[in-house]
């Protein structure tokens, strides 16, 4: 019982709401806003009150977004979530052809008004579109900060009931929300930190076809050194005497894929604000580290690139601090913090030991079948299928390049594939289930004990949590299980810090139930479990009693899988290799859950460590820049297979019994 007693008194610690005291709002010049002769009265829906099929007008606050980006077709593409009071969620994607005519948000915490947006409902969520006539302005939403609207259009109105409506939503903002954002100065970076900066373009150049270089300097020096970006000086863009004069300041980001366009766009400089930039360490000579920046491409997390105006806060700022740096004494100053500009090969120093001991000697170890002989390549393409192959090759090429995107989730039993999900589709599911009460009749049973309480936020929900217990006793936290009803992401993630199992339910008029299996139907640590849609046929909740009755309950998760009735999804690692003998070159899959990387596909996602471990991994065996004599050599066991589809007789291949070898990294 103290274990629950202590739990319960945390999270309503955890949501006790306080007072903001703030000063009176100045109003704003006329200079700033606009008007027609005859202002319309505009009426404006709280999230909570949308409906399919509406155009409507809104006010909400930035609780994250994705800077402007070229989508698939020929126009912009941003998206935002928005919240409001009504603690409702809302994502809009917008579209325009013209990038200004989108919202110009530069950070979290931001408000918006849009007018004349869509709403429509999409897998039970409702969703906002750009219809014809949307239009936007957006707010600092800091209390106290001037009023200023930044207008996608020319012509808006601006009246005295929108700065009340701006002046509520700012105090609800700082009482209700978490808005700090992962800001952070290139003197404060650490290494494996993904961080968002704010800094002033002084060079630019093209890298190849995928990647760009950005020089960027915020006034303040990198506690370690950096890694420079090889590039032809010709090729360098920007003033070269002031890249002289800054190149103990400057930091190189390296940007990927759909943010290049963007990034040859950019005019030097241009003020910035470069969203989840992620500092990679990498081992260097002598025993002396460095840290390379990456914007990786893709728009996850709000990865993107945003050009600042001047009259930005943090622009006339950063300008005011960026004049009182002497670059005379960053000049003449040895700095520990850059490796030395005219350097063109650091960016690989890291390898090179290991590459001269490994260019002849394969990286990879065969761990059964050791009496096959070698195929060439050629012969293996010229061959029928199935058959099962020892070669000697070398890795050309990868994808995807971005290693995250690689994780997938795999049914056993139907084969199928699908993306692991983000925790927003996992937090809208726990927001439908909190509308279901929990069922009184369903607490304190002959297996499990609950408790409910009331939180203190302005929505007062209802949470309960039953604790499972084990001959009639509550056990330890560390090997407990617990279901909970009503809670937030939030909440769930700081129970899965003290207990061993948490399984998000709702009520029903018989027994507690599993939520829709797009969501984990249980959570270890870490690790989030799933279930196959197709392949699953969810059993009632007291199914798990025969468990807790066990001499001593493990709970693993295929267990508890099993009486669930659940067909438990697998963490693969699902690559293409392109491999290349001299004979020929083909294309092998790798299928991995964690033999071939000796890293638990299940972990990747929440260890840095094992993040970093694997993309060492990637870059001794494919190792960048490097000609096609000078990479290493892998053996390795593919197998060929067939393929009939719709258009045709296919033959593909995959590694097999294949291993990194152990000293490679």
């Amino acid at each position: 019982m103290v274990d629950i007693i202590a739990t319960w008194r945390h999270l309503k610690k955890m949501d006790q709401p306080f007072m903001y005291i703030y000063p009176k709002q100045k109003k704003y010049a006329a200079s700033e806003t606009a008007s027609v002769s005859v202002a319309p009265k505009y009426v404006y829906t709280p999230l909570n009150h949308l409906k399919d099929g509406t155009i409507v007008n809104l006010y909400g606050i930035v609780k994250f977004f994705k800077p402007p980006y070229v989508s698939k077709g020929t126009d912009y593409c941003s998206v935002v979530t928005l919240v409001d009071p009504s603690n409702v969620k809302l994502t809009c994607t917008l579209f325009n052809g013209n990038l200004d005519s989108l919202p110009k948000i530069y950070k979290v915490g931001d408000i918006v008004r849009f007018h004349r947006i869509k709403i429509r409902e999409y897998n039970g969520q409702m969703q906002g579109i750009t219809s014809v006539g949307f239009s936007s302005l957006t707010f600092d939403g800091n209390v106290g900060a001037p009023v200023v609207p930044r207008a996608s259009s020319k012509a808006y109105t601006f009246m005295d009931e929108d700065l009340k409506i701006i002046e509520e939503l700012r105090v609800w903002a700082a009482s209700n929300l978490s808005i700090s954002g992962p800001a952070a100065k290139l003197s404060g970076v650490q290494p494996m930190l993904f961080f968002d900066l704010t800094c002033q373009l002084v060079g630019k150049a093209q890298v190849d076809g995928s990647s760009f270089l950005l020089k960027v300097w915020d006034g303040t020096k990198c506690p370690y050194p950096t890694w420079k970006v090889p590039v032809e000086a010709k090729d360098l863009e920007g003033d070269k005497v002031l890249l002289q004069q800054l190149r103990n300041l400057t930091v190189d980001i390296l940007v990927y894929d759909n943010h290049v366009q963007l990034a040859k766009s950019l005019k030097i400089g241009n003020f910035l604000r470069i969203y989840s930039i992620h500092t990679k360490q990498a081992s260097a000579a002598a025993d002396v580290s460095h840290i390379e920046f990456h914007l990786h491409g893709g728009t996850c997390y709000g990865r993107g690139i945003g050009v600042l105006p001047e009259s930005n806060p943090d622009v006339k700022e950063l300008k005011e601090f960026l004049e009182s740096v002497h670059l005379s004494d960053s000049q003449n100053t040895e700095s520990v913090s850059s490796v030395e500009s005219d350097s063109t090969s650091n960016d690989t120093i890291d390898l090179e030991s290991h590459l001269q001991i490994y260019q002849q000697l394969p990286v990879t170890v065969l761990t059964d079948h050791q009496h096959f002989s070698n195929t060439e390549l050629k012969t293996i393409l010229n061959s029928t299928a199935p058959q099962q192959y020892r070669i000697r090759a070398k890795l050309k090429n990868y994808k995807p390049q971005e290693l995250h995107q690689s994780l997938k989730l795999h049914c056993s039993n139907c084969n199928s594939l699908q993306e692991v999900p983000d925790g927003d589709s996992f937090d809208f599911i726990l927001q439908d289930s909190a509308v279901t009460p929990s069922n009184p009749e369903l607490h304190n049973t002959s297996w499990y004990d609950s408790v409910t309480w009331t939180t203190q936020d302005q929505n007062q929900r209802k949470i309960t949590i039953h604790f499972v217990r084990h001959d009639e006793m509550l056990q330890h936290p560390e090997d407990t299980l617990l279901m909970i009803e009503g809670g937030k992401l939030k909440e769930v993630r700081n129970l899965t810090k003290r207990f061993k199992c948490v399984i998000p339910v709702r009520s029903t008029e018989d027994d507690l139930e599993l939520l829709d299996l797009s969501a984990p139907f249980l959570l270890q640590g870490n690790i989030s479990y799933y279930g196959c849609k197709q392949c699953s046929s969810p059993k009632p909740i007291k199914n798990l009693s025969s468990i807790a009755a066990e001499q001593q309950p493990s709970w693993e998760p295929t267990e508890i899988a099993q009486v669930l009735g659940i067909k438990l999804l697998q963490y693969v690692f699902i690559m293409k290799f392109t491999l290349v003998d001299g004979t020929g070159a083909l294309n092998a899959y790798l299928f991995d859950y964690e033999k071939f990387f000796q890293i638990p596909a299940s972990e990747i996602l929440t260890n840095n460590f094992l993040q970093q471990k694997m993309q060492m991994t990637m870059n001794m065996l494919c190792p960048p820049g490097r000609k096609l004599d000078d990479l290493p050599w892998l053996d390795c066991f593919i197998k060929s297979y067939n393929v009939r589809d719709t258009t045709g007789h296919k033959v593909y291949y995959q590694i097999f019994d294949t291993t990194v070898a152990e000293d490679v990294i």
